[in-house]
Formats: C-alpha cells, sequence, structure tokens
C-alpha cells in the first residue's frame, strides 16, 4: 500500500487548441508519453513520465489531434437514466417507468421505478443486487468445477476492467455486467475464477477459461464490441421520478 501511495498519480485538466480538453496524468510508473481516448465516453487522458515538461506533452497531444478526433467520434453517445429510455437488464431492452412501486420491478418490458425516488441511484442498487446474485452463482459454479474457491466477491463501477481477482482469491467484478446478455456475465465470472489457478493471461490460463467454458471467444469479442455502450450509460442520482 505504502508503495501504491507513492506512485500515485497527479492529475490536472488542460484544452488544446482545437478546444479538446485533456486530463493531464503524471505518472511516476510511465516510461513515455501516451494518449488515451476512452471508448466509453470519449475522454482524452495525456500520461507523461514525472521528468517530462508539460508543454512538452501537450505539444504532444497537439501533433495527435487528428487521431484525437478521430477517436473520440467513435466513442458510444452518453445515455441517461432516466424515464422513458430503453436501458439493457441483462441483454434485454426494458422502458425505464415510474410507477407506483416500492422497489424497482421488472415487468413485461418495463423496468417500474418508485415514483418520488431519484431514478439513476434506484436502478444502479437494483442492477448491484442483481450482478451481486448472478456473479455469486456463476463465480460458485466455476470455482467448484476448478477446485479453487474464492474468498468474497465485491461489486464496483469500474471504467478499465470488467472483473479482477487478488492473489489471495478474492473476486471483483463491474455491478454493469448485470447490463449485459447472462452468457457475457457468466464468461467475466468464468475470466476471473480462471485467475484463481493462474496469476496471468498465459496460454495455461486461457486454456483454463476454455475448459470452464468452452466458447468463451464469442463472448469476449461481444464485451471488446458492446461493453463501451454499457459505460456510456450515466447514473444520476438528481431527478425523482
Amino acid at each position: 500500500m505504502a508503495a501504491q501511495s507513492a506512485a500515485q498519480d497527479a492529475k490536472a485538466r488542460r484544452r488544446l487548441s482545437s478546444g479538446t480538453e485533456v486530463v493531464l496524468r503524471r505518472s511516476a510508473r510511465a516510461r513515455r508519453i501516451s494518449l488515451r481516448v476512452s471508448r466509453t465516453d470519449g475522454a482524452v487522458t495525456l500520461t507523461l513520465p514525472v521528468r517530462v515538461s508539460e508543454s512538452e506533452a501537450l505539444a504532444f497531444a497537439e501533433s495527435k489531434i487528428d487521431w484525437i478526433t478521430r477517436a473520440a467520434a467513435g466513442a458510444p453517445q452518453i445515455r441517461l437514466v432516466a424515464p422513458g429510455a430503453v436501458l439493457p437488464v441483462e441483454g434485454q431492452g426494458m422502458v425505464i417507468t415510474p410507477a407506483a412501486v416500492r422497489r424497482v420491478t421488472a415487468a413485461d418490458g418495463r423496468l417500474l421505478v418508485p415514483q418520488g425516488r431519484p431514478v439513476g441511484t434506484v436502478v444502479s442498487v437494483y442492477l448491484r443486487h442483481l450482478a451481486h446474485q448472478r456473479l455469486t452463482v456463476s463465480a460458485g459454479r466455476h470455482a467448484h468445477a476448478l477446485g479453487r474457491p474464492f474468498r468474497a466477491i465485491a461489486l464496483r463501477d469500474t471504467r478499465s476492467r470488467w472483473g479482477s481477482c487478488t492473489s489471495d482469491g478474492r473476486l471483483m467484478f463491474s455491478w454493469r455486467l448485470a447490463m449485459a446478455p447472462p452468457e457475457i456475465l457468466d464468461y467475466v465470472a468464468a475470466h476471473e475464477v480462471a485467475h484463481l489457478a493462474h496469476m496471468d493471461h498465459s496460454p495455461r490460463f486461457w486454456a483454463t477459461v476454455e475448459q470452464l467454458l468452452p466458447g468463451h471467444a464469442r463472448h469476449r469479442g461481444w464485451l471488446r464490441s458492446h461493453g463501451g455502450g454499457l459505460q456510456a450509460w450515466v447514473f444520476r442520482a438528481a431527478a425523482p421520478a
């Protein structure tokens, strides 16, 4: 933890001559200047080593402005979780509908939300519970098949990864997986459980994933193609139904 804190990144926001905002991230781990455009919302991050000047990094970004523009244009459009929106839940589009219900309920193609409650908040809580239920079952089944028990499951709203596994057997998943088709959630569960046996992405690791979930490659491809769309949904606490 101490080493991680010492290497903690410093961030600032700057604008390029085109008006594009970039997050300037100075990192003790970086060895060269790098640019990343989020596939989720088109946000631009410029990472630079500690000893590289800000002006040099910004000049590098200016030289890549055409690439930045093209990459940002390909990012999924941000969508707000609000009444009337069609939100994917376990791969099925559900119309968010305020109703006289005490808790969020899925019924007949609609996601009924309690009237007078912040829509984004109650829907995100619903998805967290759903993800926890589904992932507990999937991870438990795969762990039993592998003969490698896990210690705990945690859920977060992560942007850079759909799941992770620690060396002491703790699994972490994005609760947004509740929005994906069930087979995609099951693939991520199998992927992280496989890390209980192999803490890397070696051929042995992928062979273990295939053993747990034959044909997993198509699910991995789905996440690459459609995962950004799940990340593009914004859950705001403001507007009540």
